[in-house]
C-alpha cells in the first residue's frame, strides 16, 4: 500500500470519534421519538447525541447515559447514584456509612490504594452553604445530604471519572435551577380568519330597511276662472 493511501485510511482518536458521532446521532434521532428517553431529550436528537457521547468517555452504555445525565440550565451533569455505580464499576470501594435527615457519611478508596477518604455532610455545612431553605432540601433532606457526601467523595478518589463533568444534577439544581431542562413547545400555528359582519341576534328577525318617502310636489298657483261678458255688437 503506498504512503499516499496509507494517509487517507481514517486513523487516530478523532477519525474514530467522527464515526461515532455519526452513527449515534442517527440513532439519537429514532430515540428522541420514544418514549424511552427522559423528556428533556425527546425530540433533541442534538442533545442526545451529546449525552451519549459524553456517557461514553465514562464508561456509560447509551441508554444508561440518556437517563444518568441532565441537561440543567444549559449545563450537563451527572447524578450522583450514577456516579457511585461509576465507580464501583471501575474496580473502586465506596460505601455509605451514615445516612440520616441530618447527616451524611460516606466513605471509600481507590483501587489499589489502602486509604480510606471520607466526605461528611450535616444539615450545620448546608446552612453554611445556603442550601436549607431550597425546596429540594426541605423535602428530600436525607437523599440531599448523601448525595453531597457521594459527590464529594468520588472527586477525592476518582476525579479523572468525572473529568468534564464538573458539578452532578443535585449540585446544579442547587445552584439555581429547580429542575432538568424541558424541550420547547413548538407554538401553535392557528390560521387567519376573515373578519366576519357582526351577528344580528337569532330572536330578532332583520328588519327590511325602512323606505324613504316621496318627495312632496310644490303646489301649482290655481289658474284665474274666466268670466263671460256679452256686449251689444252681436250680429
Amino acid at each position: 500500500m503506498s504512503a499516499e493511501l496509507a494517509v487517507l485510511e481514517p486513523q487516530g482518536d478523532l477519525e474514530r470519534w467522527a464515526r461515532d458521532f455519526s452513527l449515534i446521532y442517527g440513532a439519537a434521532q429514532k430515540l428522541v421519538t420514544t418514549s424511552f428517553v427522559p423528556r428533556s431529550f425527546q425530540g433533541r436528537s442534538d442533545e442526545a447525541t451529546a449525552a451519549i457521547l459524553t456517557g461514553q468517555e465514562i464508561g456509560l452504555k447509551p441508554m444508561a447515559a440518556l437517563r444518568a445525565i441532565d441537561i440543567i440550565n444549559g449545563t450537563p451533569a451527572i447524578r450522583a447514584i450514577a456516579l457511585r455505580a461509576l465507580v464501583q464499576a471501575r474496580g473502586h470501594e465506596i460505601w455509605t456509612e451514615e445516612s440520616t435527615a441530618t447527616r451524611a457519611v460516606v466513605a471509600g478508596r481507590r483501587k489499589g490504594i489502602d486509604k480510606v477518604e471520607r466526605s461528611t455532610w450535616t444539615m450545620d455545612r448546608a446552612r453554611q452553604a445556603e442550601l436549607i431553605g431550597k425546596d429540594n432540601w426541605k423535602k428530600q433532606p436525607t437523599a440531599m445530604l448523601l448525595a453531597r457526601a457521594t459527590s464529594e467523595l468520588v472527586r477525592l478518589i476518582a476525579s479523572d471519572l468525572v473529568l468534564g463533568l464538573e458539578y452532578t444534577a443535585e449540585e446544579l439544581m442547587d445552584l439555581g435551577a429547580a429542575t432538568a431542562d424541558e424541550p420547547k413547545a413548538a407554538p401553535k400555528r392557528t390560521a387567519r380568519r376573515a373578519a366576519l359582519p357582526a351577528r344580528v341576534a337569532a330572536d330578532e328577525p332583520e328588519l327590511p330597511p325602512e323606505e324613504e318617502p316621496a318627495p312632496v310636489a310644490a303646489p301649482q298657483p290655481e289658474a284665474p276662472e274666466l268670466e263671460w261678458v256679452e256686449t251689444g255688437d252681436a250680429d
